[in-house]
């Protein structure tokens, strides 16, 4: 029987949402089934230390997603693939107007948020009116395919929701060698955010949040980098918040995850966070602020966490104090996210759409 050929395409393997799941899908596939190859815009980032060898790495040497497109064209042209899986917006979009080109190839995009809430910029809006050239579309939440549907007038045929995996087996190596985070004081709870340092994800409100709090024995340990660094170190200083430590990237964050007494996200909105079902994997409780992408479908309340409103800071300040007050059932936590995002349970979905459209 012939392998089914599928290249993925993403401008690069640092750790990110899109970069992770895309890594775990690749690895994961059957390979009595299916020949999984990535095509990079840049061969760099930490994922390229996890993929197994089988993958191929197709590297275009290219700076700019602009300027990718004749390269990416060129692959699709020279090696035909079965599918073609483009699991970044921005090069969804751009490719989206080429697909007719190769008519017997598939091509799937998965979209990484919600788009109405994340793309603002003309020229690449644009290109949303060719999106229905994919042969399928992954939405990874309720809201994204609804958003996907009424806005941008995606015929719902084409949208298959598909949430996003968590590898339990790669999180529990991390945690088999992670230690307590010398940060984490002793007498203190200890409270952790993840993620990209810009306005997306809404730190600036959490910081406003704790500095509600700078009377309690409470610590907010933040993990990222991005754009809006030197900002919200100014805001810490300004708000006088010594109960707050910048910890940039981190390369384990799960030993993080796994000893904090609450994992809190701030955004304004997701696609559907894999931090917050890997908060989840390690066992811990979450606070997330009611954000649109996936948010309800994730949290089970008061099994897996809870639901606020970031924007009221008082409210969502006393929140975080009742939710340290109580102790919460890690097993229940971990049991909440394995029975419904377990790699194998969503990889059976990935692999089902694959062979559908190749049949």
């Amino acid at each position: 029987m012939k392998k089914i050929s599928v290249i993925f395409i993403l401008p690069d393997l640092e750790t990110g949402g899109a970069e992770r799941i895309v890594t775990t899908i690749a690895n994961h596939l059957s390979r009595d089934r299916f020949e999984a190859k990535i095509l990079l815009l840049r061969k760099q980032g930490g994922y390229l230390n996890f993929l197994r060898e089988d993958v191929e790495v197709i590297d275009l040497n290219t700076k700019r997603i602009r300027h990718s497109l004749k390269p990416i064209l060129g692959e699709i042209y020279r090696r035909k693939p079965d599918v073609v899986f483009s699991g970044y917006g921005e090069v969804n979009a751009y490719l989206s107007l080429f697909i007719k080109l190769f008519p017997k190839t598939k091509f799937i995009a998965r979209e990484t948020n919600v788009v109405t809430e994340h793309v603002k910029r003309k020229e690449i809006r644009f290109f949303y009116n060719f999106y229905n050239n994919y042969h399928r579309i992954i939405a990874q939440s309720d809201d994204m395919m609804k958003d996907l549907i009424k806005n941008f007038r995606i015929k719902s045929s084409k949208i298959i929701k598909i949430n996003n995996p968590v590898d339990f087996d790669f999180i529990e190596d991390k945690l088999a060698v992670s230690e307590k985070p010398e940060s984490f004081k002793y007498n203190y709870k200890n409270v952790v955010a993840i993620g990209n340092l810009s306005a997306r994800k809404g730190f600036d409100n959490l910081l406003k949040v704790f500095s509600r709090l700078k009377n309690e024995n409470v610590l907010l340990h933040i993990l990222g980098d991005g754009q809006d660094r030197e900002i919200l170190h100014q805001m810490k200083d300004f708000l006088g918040l010594k109960n707050v430590i910048f910890h940039g990237k981190q390369e384990n964050p799960y030993e993080f995850l796994k000893y904090a007494d609450l994992f809190i996200l701030s955004s304004r909105y997701e696609g559907f966070p894999n931090v917050l079902l890997e908060a989840g994997a390690c066992g811990t409780y979450s606070l997330a602020n009611n954000c649109p992408g996936g948010i309800n479908e994730i949290i089970q309340s008061n099994i897996n966490g809870e639901i606020s409103d970031i924007e009221d800071h008082e409210i969502f300040s006393q929140d975080i104090m009742r939710i340290l007050h109580n102790s919460h059932d890690n097993i229940a936590i971990k049991n909440s996210i394995k029975s419904r995002f377990s790699k194998n349970i969503i990889l059976d979905k990935y692999e089902k759409v694959l062979l559908d459209l190749v049949k």
